[in-house]
């Protein structure tokens, strides 16, 4: 068994892993986690450094010991220079060195991928697509973005930015037609198929209906528009309430136009798709596999499968970690 440290970077929270695995299974053996400093990435990289090396020390370990220490962040990241490049849920860190700074303190090779990528990798060695040589992973969290395994090997692009599919505009819309926001564009996949698009539909759809004199039962009146969240929603839906059930039957939609152009242009074996997928799935596949059916090529569609995340809340940290091991 090979031991390897884990960093996941968000926006929201820091994570430090330390895990243990042999290229056939992965355990995490301890980890810490804590709230990213906002506009700090000094001070967050200090924290992520002091906690690996505390969880070193706890299992009687040193830099020397490990097959390496993992990055995981939101991009744009340049992974040859190890550099994060001003992420926008990253407010301040812009053309941060992280592997330098985590070889110099842990004293162990760092390598730093995308988040999207990081996670497929993780599901595709211990995970939903164990087994397969192509597969996508689609984030589908706070913002939607693509990992790609094509012939058995991890696909980054030219410069880290394969798999940006949550800034693809769907054809469903024309460049000036309505759409929620999401990565900067208006109509994009992000703004349909990710916790920010569907607070951002819901609050749209629930402003022309309260517009119009009805009383959504979930938000029943103007006051309570502004903090509506994805969560929300869902909870909304699963409770039987028509308007949230008509925002998820859209985003499964949307979700199924991207999933129908991934499996044209990709022809994979597996699109595993985690966070809100794979909680609401049911709220989801219906109007998905509609879309599908309309607009894949049936052979193609015949040999992919589409699959929730296995890994769950652990998700983050084997990404880190599968980076290494």
């Amino acid at each position: 068994m090979r031991y390897a440290v884990g960093m996941d970077i968000g926006g929201t929270k820091l994570s430090v892993s330390l895990g243990c695995g042999d290229g056939r299974r992965l355990n995490i053996v301890d980890k810490i986690k804590f709230p990213t400093p906002k506009g700090d990435y000094k001070g967050a990289l200090d924290l992520m450094a002091d906690a690996a090396c505390g969880l070193l020390s706890k299992a009687r370990l040193a830099g020397a010991d490990l097959a390496g220490v993992g990055v995981s962040g939101g991009g744009p990241i340049d992974s040859g220079r190890g550099m994060i490049l001003s992420p926008p849920n990253l407010i301040g860190w812009d053309e941060v060195p992280v592997t330098a700074y985590f070889k110099q303190k842990i004293g162990a090779e760092t390598r730093l991928e995308n988040d999207a990528n990081a996670c497929a990798l993780a599901e595709w060695k211990y995970g939903a697509g164990r087994g397969t040589r192509n597969m996508v992973f689609l984030t589908f969290g706070t913002g939607m973005g693509a990992g790609l395994i094509l012939n058995g090997a991890l696909y980054s692009g030219t410069n880290d930015l394969a798999g940006e599919v949550g800034h693809c505009r769907s054809p469903v819309l024309d460049a000036g037609a309505y759409g929620p926001v999401g990565n900067g564009k208006a109509g994009s996949y992000e703004g349909f198929c990710s916790g920010g698009g569907i607070a951002d539909l819901a609050r749209a759809m629930l402003t022309e209906r309260l517009q119009r004199g009805e009383k959504p039962a979930f938000c029943p009146n103007e006051a309570g528009v502004r903090d509506i969240t994805a969560q929300d929603v869902a909870a909304a839906a699963n409770a039987g309430d028509p308007l949230a059930l008509e925002i998820y039957e859209r985003s499964g939609r949307y979700l199924g136009g991207l999933l129908s152009v991934l499996i044209d242009i990709l022809n994979p074996e597996a699109v595993v798709i985690g966070s809100i997928y794979a909680r609401s799935r049911h709220l989801l596949e219906k109007p998905m596999y509609e879309t599908m059916e309309r607009e894949s090529i049936p052979r193609s569609r015949a040999v992919c499968r589409i699959l929730p995340a296995e890994l769950g809340e652990d998700l983050g940290d084997i990404a880190a970690l599968s980076i290494v091991l």
